[in-house]
């Protein structure tokens, strides 16, 4: 067991920066990000490298301040009409060795006052992976529904994420399972509590959902062609 990663002050920023989301009172209280946020993320991301290897050599912990596995505070306002320069919550992907952006599998853990959970699958996989996935379940459906409709997976794991209003195309609206298939997002998530992540034994316990995960994980990424 190792001391906690994430404290009440992690909490307490990420509100204020919400209630506060201008550079001015960002580059003011900036030591208190480095100090209760991203510090503290990258130690866990670091951490965790060792489980997440057991878990499957595919999968990276990288615990670069940038470029890493940790997402950048900074928002992307270039084509949005939100122009608040911070996100209200930090993210940590482990994404596969062979994605290079948020839309590779991977397992991911979203903190945020009073929204935390942890995620695992495909979210906005492109095209042709999008299109792998399909055919997959298409093919071989019973797969599909053993992993990701397995008791134990399911008990713990919620299917979430956005579909499509019509069929894709190519599949008929009859299909028996059309509901998955018009699936856009290929992610199932398990809400956690901020005393959740606040404990001394969280990492254990958020490798313990990586591995009821994993089914799920390995069904993708053999759907997508490359290794689990």
């Amino acid at each position: 067991m190792t001391a906690a990663y994430f404290s009440p002050r992690t909490f307490g920023f990420l509100s204020e920066l919400a209630a506060n989301n201008n550079r001015e009172w960002f580059l003011a209280n900036k030591p208190r990000y480095e100090a209760d946020v991203k510090e503290p993320a990258l130690r866990f991301i670091n951490d965790f490298s060792a489980p997440l290897k057991k878990i499957s050599p595919h999968f990276r912990a990288d615990p670069r301040a940038n470029g890493g596995s940790l997402f950048r505070i900074y928002r992307d306002t270039r084509f949005s009409k939100d122009k608040t320069p911070y996100k209200t919550a930090t993210g940590i992907q482990f994404r596969h060795e062979a994605g290079r952006d948020a839309h590779a599998p991977g397992f991911y853990l979203h903190i945020q006052p009073g929204q935390c959970f942890m995620g695992c699958g495909s979210w906005h996989p492109g095209g042709p992976a999008l299109r792998q996935i399909r055919e997959s379940i298409d093919e071989d459906p019973e797969a599909w529904k053993r992993a990701s409709h397995g008791a134990r997976f399911r008990k713990t794991f919620e299917l979430a994420g956005d579909s499509l209003i019509r069929a894709p195309k190519g599949f008929s609206v009859d299909h028996p399972l059309i509901e998955d298939l018009r699936r856009k997002d290929f992610i199932a998530v398990v809400q956690l509590a901020e005393e959740d992540l606040m404990s001394d034994d969280f990492l254990g316990r958020f490798a313990g959902l990586c591995r009821t995960a994993a089914p799920f994980q390995r069904w993708l990424c053999r759907a997508t062609g490359v290794p689990y």
